[in-house]
């Protein structure tokens, strides 16, 4: 039984596979957006440091065959697509294929797990805008709930910090400072949607699955104008806050994000490491929830919920 489903779309954000998809990918994520030419050029030098791409769509590829082999294995057998808003394959081109296919009724995975008009109504207007382009055969798309505090996303996220934890010095681990991150956003919109307090509550529970007490939640990837107030503080700051008040190591857990793309190998790996050199401090973060296999395992009980629940 599938509820009358008869397909899965996980949708992502985009992002470019080799270093000549750079520019026409920013062109799209900022069409109307006046952004001054001097940052345009520095997020390309961003791309450029971390290897002239973004893993974003393989990772989320191999999400969908994780996806695909749980749902052959385990039920219902329903064909997985991915479609990105700002790059390939977009959310018409899977619409398109699904259409082809004869399909009619998708359950909808936004692969964001905290809530803002960012991370849900951004992707709900970019389906609505692609069914509106492919037509009146184009399939239904029917979202999955909140699942932020889902434990198989709480046992992904705390297994990355465990192996994290583990590149410590034993003598030292105990006294790591552990900072949590997720990107920053207005400050009006994360009231309005509960962003940042569903953020912390994804922290709370990772950090006591992995048996801890202690932690901090700093905000990265600012990109707003500076007299709007954003989410504080900067995990730049966080950094040197921890070096000064005495610890020697400094673990970030990016649970914000689901995968690796250049807001965390760049800001992150790049920005935030070498503000943990210039402090003193040992640098390490936490992988993201990518292809564990509890996160896959995730995936596929979010549609075998939605699917329930329309069988219900």
């Amino acid at each position: 039984m599938t509820g009358g489903y008869d397909a899965v779309l996980l949708l992502a954000f985009g992002g470019p596979s080799r270093p000549e998809e750079i520019r026409p990918f920013l062109d799209n994520v900022l069409r109307g957006r006046p952004v001054p030419a001097e940052r345009y050029e520095e997020v390309v030098q961003h791309y450029i440091e971390v290897g002239g791409a973004s893993p974003l769509t393989r990772v989320t590829e191999r999400q969908a065959e994780g996806l695909r082999s749980r749902l052959a294995d385990g039920g219902p057998d329903l064909p997985v697509f991915v479609g990105m808003r700002h790059w390939h394959p977009y959310v018409r081109e899977a619409l398109e294929k699904m259409t082809a296919d004869g399909l009619r009724r998708a359950v909808g995975i936004i692969l964001a797990p905290h809530p803002s008009a960012a991370s849900r109504e951004a992707y709900f207007q970019a389906v609505a805008e692609a069914r509106r382009q492919v037509g009146d055969a184009a399939p239904a798309v029917e979202f999955v709930g909140a699942w932020h505090d889902h434990h198989l996303l709480i046992a992904a996220l705390a297994d990355r910090l465990r192996d994290a934890l583990g590149e410590i010095p034993a003598d030292r681990r105990a006294a790591a400072a552990l900072v949590f991150t997720a990107h920053s956003l207005p400050v009006a919109m994360s009231e309005s949607s509960g962003y940042e307090t569903s953020l912390r509550r994804t922290a709370e529970l990772v950090a006591r699955a992995s048996g801890l007490t202690r932690w901090r939640l700093a905000w990265q990837s600012r990109s707003g104008a500076p007299r709007e107030p954003w989410l504080e503080p900067d995990v730049r700051e966080v950094v040197a806050e921890v070096a000064r008040e005495g610890s020697r190591d400094v673990v970030l857990a990016p649970i914000g994000f689901v995968s690796d793309h250049v807001e965390v190998l760049f800001d992150l790996d790049v920005q935030a490491r070498a503000a943990a050199v210039a402090a003193g401090l040992g640098f390490h973060r936490a992988g993201t929830a990518g292809s564990h296999p509890a996160f896959l395992d995730l995936l596929a009980e979010l549609v075998r919920g939605q699917v329930g629940r329309a069988e219900a």
